[in-house]
Parts: structure tokens; sequence; C-alpha cells
């Protein structure tokens, strides 16, 4: 019940989308300098938290077609992840042009990738059988 609940919030879902969007967008492309720093070097940390901002960007999304249609297709789920992979590439092309503590990456376009096709995969099915489950 409380699932059923909070999956029909669109306009939490949406809201919630969009401020994890502009999260991503705003700490991308703040100088580097301004993030806090921590003392423990992690090798690829950086290609993990590219992974995690685009796994939560398309499950956020995801939650939000899913509350407004009250199902998910696989284009819808495809469309997420497009729109995941094609918002990563733009971040980078911007860090490459318009930064100067940033730079582009592919490897961070491949874990942003990663990320948002683990989250559309999981998400499509769990989303799914919940439907089922309703019928």
């Amino acid at each position: 019940m409380i699932i059923k609940t909070l999956l029909a919030h669109k306009q939490l879902w949406r809201a919630v989308a969009v401020f994890w969007t502009s999260i991503i967008f705003f700490l991308c492309l703040i100088s580097s300098e301004d993030l806090p720093s921590i003392n423990i070097k992690i090798e690829g940390s950086d290609k993990g938290v590219h992974f995690t901002f685009h796994f939560i960007f398309t499950v956020l999304w995801m939650l939000y077609i899913y509350a407004s249609f009250q199902k998910i297709t696989l284009n819808q789920t495809l469309k997420v992840i497009l729109s995941s992979f094609l918002f990563g590439i733009v971040i980078e092309i911007l860090q490459g042009f318009f930064t100067t503590t940033r730079s582009a990456d592919v490897l961070d376009v491949v874990a942003n990738t990663l990320g948002a096709l683990s989250a559309g995969i999981l998400l499509y099915f769990i989303l799914n059988r919940i439907n089922k489950l309703k019928t």
C-alpha cells in the first residue's frame, strides 16, 4: 500500500528528478577547487560518482514516468536511458570547453551509461512486476 501511494505522486517524482538533474549539472560544472575535498584517494572513485549520478537520474525519471502512466514500457525505459546518455555527453562537452579545472573524459560517459543501463533494466523489471501483482 505504501509503495502504491508513493508511486502515484507524479508531481513529487518530477520535482525530485528535476532537482537531481540540476544537482548533477551543478556539481559537474563547478570548479573542482570549490568541491569539498577528502584526504582519501580511491582509484576510479570519480567513475563511481558518475555511475551513481546517472543510476539515480534514471531511477527518478523512470519513477516519474511510472507515476504518470501507471506503467513503464520498454520504449519509455530506452528514452530515459538515452536521455541520461545524452545529458552525460553534454556535461562532458561543457566541462571540456567551458571549465578550467575539469576536462572531458570518455570514461565518464561510459560510467554514466553503465549507471543508466543498470538502473533502467532493473527498474523496468521491478515496475512491470509490480504491475503484474496489481492485476
